[in-house]
């Protein structure tokens, strides 16, 4: 679809959006919410009333001249995105609960193909949000293949959940979400391969932070440690994580107990630092963090990979970069 187009969708359903927005005086992202829940039914959810018959009329009217099933998947993720970083100018919202933009997503998603097995998957996305990196994932792992993907999302913000399955429903894509604290037990099977745009902070529940051996030994522990951890207890043997972590995560004074953990059941396979000019700050930088469980064929890289990524603008050492990935995988890695 040309970009107009996608524009003139996207105007559209802005408008239907603030005419929910106003009728039922609710947050955008709610309104958001029911307004693509009422897209995908063809018709307006009526609540004790509300909306009104006039509004329902309007908004029945709104919905006809919106075509979402001329979108392709991926489109219709790509609109959706549009929509939430609307709703993120038009509400204050915490960085930890942003969503996973695609320029971070390609490269951890060009990460994964290189490096996870091809055949039936079980992938569990560890910190959901509005799912965009999971679908990315889940999309290229099944692109031109017969392996059966089975997907799962956790998440503790309902808003945030309600979001992925928004944006699982646009994609007719079939993603188990679960409304849940990813470090409490988790309701998921095992799986092959764990990933998560991890929230990176202090987590309150010590009560359950004193079952992980990454726990703080005194006050609240960092919940990108758990998280990590959690990740290990949920693979299978010989299972795969991958993470988008801040790229200064092995330098904090705490960070040894992570690493020692990391090596007593699994292994550290690579750390790759993002393009520094998608970060405001050196400070705000993220990374990919590859990690990987004992067991199985799995054994630790001869070489683990290291590096950063150039600017996606200087295309001849983006290339070479991309090379040197490949290289280290036929070289160094056991999938």
């Amino acid at each position: 679809m040309a970009l107009e187009d996608v524009k003139k969708e996207y105007a559209k359903i802005v408008a239907a959006v603030k005419t929910l927005q106003d009728a039922l005086d609710v947050s955008y992202f709610d309104a958001l919410i029911e307004t693509a829940d009422n897209l995908a039914a063809g018709e307006v959810h009526v609540e004790d009333g509300q909306p009104d018959e006039k509004i329902q009329h309007q908004l029945l009217e709104q919905y006809q001249e919106i075509h979402l099933d001329l979108f392709s998947r991926d489109e219709a993720r790509q609109l959706l995105q549009l929509l939430i970083l609307n709703a993120y100018r038009e509400e204050r919202v915490q960085a930890n609960h942003q969503m996973t933009p695609d320029t971070v997503g390609i490269l951890v998603e060009y990460v994964i193909e290189k490096i996870i097995p091809h055949k039936d998957l079980r992938v569990l996305d560890i910190a959901a949000g509005t799912g965009n990196l999971l679908m990315t994932i889940v999309n290229c792992l099944q692109a031109g293949s017969d392996h059966q993907i089975a997907a799962y999302g956790v998440d503790n913000d309902d808003t945030q959940l309600a979001l992925a399955d928004v944006m699982a429903e646009w994609e007719q894509a079939s993603v188990e979400l679960i409304h849940q604290d990813a470090i409490s037990q988790l309701m998921v099977p095992q799986a092959d391969l764990v990933i998560g745009d991890l929230p990176v902070g202090y987590y309150p529940v010590d009560e359950r932070a004193a079952t992980y051996e990454t726990k703080e030994s005194e006050g609240h522990s960092y919940v990108h440690y758990l998280m990590i951890e959690q990740a290990f207890r949920t693979l299978v043997p010989g299972g795969l994580g991958v993470f988008v972590v801040p790229a200064n995560l092995f330098s904090d004074e705490h960070s040894q107990r992570l690493l020692k953990y990391i090596k007593k059941v699994g292994y550290l396979q690579g750390m790759l630092g993002l393009p520094a000019d998608l970060f405001r700050t050196e400070a705000a930088r993220k990374a990919i963090l590859i990690v990987q469980k004992r067991g199985e064929n799995a054994k630790q890289a001869p070489q683990v990979l290291l590096g950063d990524f150039p600017s996606f603008k200087d295309k001849e050492e983006f290339h070479k970069f991309l090379n040197s990935i490949t290289q280290w995988e036929r070289k160094s890695f056991t999938k």
